[in-house]
């Protein structure tokens, strides 16, 4: 496929020619690249882009039906240098993912395990990103992931138009002055701590407001013995 302006990397199925599948990216001339060679077996392709500066880009298609092996994961990020951001259609689900719902699957579960291991950030919001027709439900199985480096220069979107697609597409661009709302100092205070709380209660068991009644360092077996005498006494 050729593109004016573009220039393609893609990867195919491998074997049967009947599986669907197969992932390319599409790269601006304006802009110098080199393509990373990944030694890997899930479809994955990678390149080296300098825009702001330098960094990775990798497209990657989980099919829904393959078993993925946590290894393979681990081994693709690995191979990717940093900073990098890692986009694709993972088919997983988790209440990780922000748009999605509060199952979770297998695929969702090794998703929450690559970036938790390798301390990586998803950039998706509750934007959905797949409407699936028969059902007419929406799900977010397309992610975002970025290094914690790259966090704070990116914005991520949802496109509104599906384009005859099932997906919509995932729009990440670099943060420009624009973008930025200058807000009073109080409210990004109040932003921070409002973070910090609601990560504390999803994560730190609560405990009760009373406090808890202390044993008095003198008291032993004797002391109980004598209580339970002296009620005995007062029965009869």
């Amino acid at each position: 496929m050729r593109v004016r302006g573009y220039n393609c990397v893609g990867r195919d199925v491998d074997g049967n020619a009947s599986l669907t599948g197969g992932v390319c990216l599409f790269m601006s001339n304006l802009y110098p690249r080199t393509v990373v060679t990944l030694h890997a077996s899930l479809q994955a392709v990678a390149v080296r882009i300098h825009i702001h500066s330098l960094v990775t880009v990798c497209c990657v298609y989980l099919p829904p039906n393959d078993v993925v092996q946590q290894v393979d994961l681990n081994q693709l990020v690995s191979q990717l240098p940093a900073p990098f951001i890692l986009l694709g259609d993972f088919n997983g689900h988790s209440p990780l993912e922000r748009g999605g719902h509060d199952d979770k699957n297998s695929r969702g579960r090794q998703i929450e395990q690559l970036i938790s291991d390798h301390c990586l950030c998803l950039l998706n919001n509750d934007e959905k990103t797949y409407f699936h027709a028969p059902t007419r439900t929406f799900y977010s199985l397309d992610l975002a992931i970025c290094s914690p480096t790259l966090l704070p220069m990116l914005n991520f979107e949802v496109e509104k138009d599906l384009h005859n697609s099932d997906h919509f597409p995932l729009l990440v661009s670099h943060v420009t002055g624009t973008m930025v709302q200058n807000r009073a100092v109080d409210d990004a205070i109040l932003n921070v701590f409002e973070a910090i709380r609601n990560a504390a209660d999803a994560t730190i068991p609560k405990t009760s407001n009373s406090p808890p009644k202390l044993c008095k360092p003198w008291w032993n077996a004797s002391c109980q013995q004598a209580k339970r005498n002296k009620g005995v006494r007062g029965v009869f």
